[in-house]
């Protein structure tokens, strides 16, 4: 089994809010993909269903985000899993709003779910890191990220939480690199290909000249006995 787990803060009150990009992730994939439906255990909400050939748990942890890894490590202890079967998803200010990159291992950098979880299950966690970019400054970093997304948002977030769900059975299988490619053909599409510019009219070939005239040596009488005959 693989053990899926969204980050994010319980109630109504957090549901849109940047800091729940990775619960918005499992709610997306657990709905295209026929999950069961959501139970409450594990100090959270899990499902299960199958993703390809893998038989996957969704865990949303409702212990709010710095409590998040006892959530986690309650559900590995009981399936017996290790730190190589889990997932993560979670938002990451240190990367563009709508990019998406995926890392084995690491620190937390300060994300206080992390944190969390490094104190209950270790390190070596996968994670998938949820760009939603920086407010420019540390001390605007909590309300920026308990904020909701903004309207001018819904596009790229939609886009990638699409992208996340069609490629979330080759996440399951381990095969990141076609999950990432299924990512960003939604968030990055070919573009089409622009029509070939119009030829050029051609000009019109000029017209031929005129032979050179001969000068006209004749006297004025001349011309006029000229005419008369």
């Amino acid at each position: 089994m693989k053990l899926f787990v969204g980050l994010g803060n319980p109630g109504a009150k957090y549901a849109a809010n940047r800091h729940n990009i990775g619960f918005m992730a499992l709610d997306r994939i657990a709905a295209d993909h026929g999950f069961g439906s959501w139970q409450k255990k594990f100090q959270g909400e899990i499902c299960q269903g199958m993703l390809g050939g893998a038989k996957v748990a969704l865990l949303k942890p409702m212990t709010f985000m710095n409590f998040s890894g006892q959530a986690v490590g309650e559900a590995m202890r009981f399936y017996q899993l290790e730190p190589a079967d889990l997932m993560v998803f979670h938002d990451e200010l240190d990367l563009a709003p709508g990019k998406l990159r995926l890392k084995q291992g690491g620190g937390h950098a300060g994300h206080n779910g992390l944190r969390s979880l490094h104190a209950h299950v270790g390190p070596e966690y996968a994670r998938v890191r949820l760009g939603i970019g920086h407010p420019g400054h540390k001390d605007k970093v909590a309300p920026y990220v308990l904020s909701d997304f903004a309207k001018s948002d819904q596009d790229w977030l939609d886009d990638l939480l699409r992208g996340i769900s069609d490629g979330a059975a080759a996440l399951a299988s381990g095969d990141g690199a076609r999950f990432s490619n299924a990512v960003a053909l939604r968030t990055a599409p070919a573009r089409k290909s622009s029509p070939p510019a119009p030829k050029p009219a051609k000009e019109p070939a000029p017209a031929p000249a005129s032979p050179p005239q001969e000068e006209d040596t004749r006297s004025p009488l001349q011309k006029l006995m000229d005419k008369f005959r």
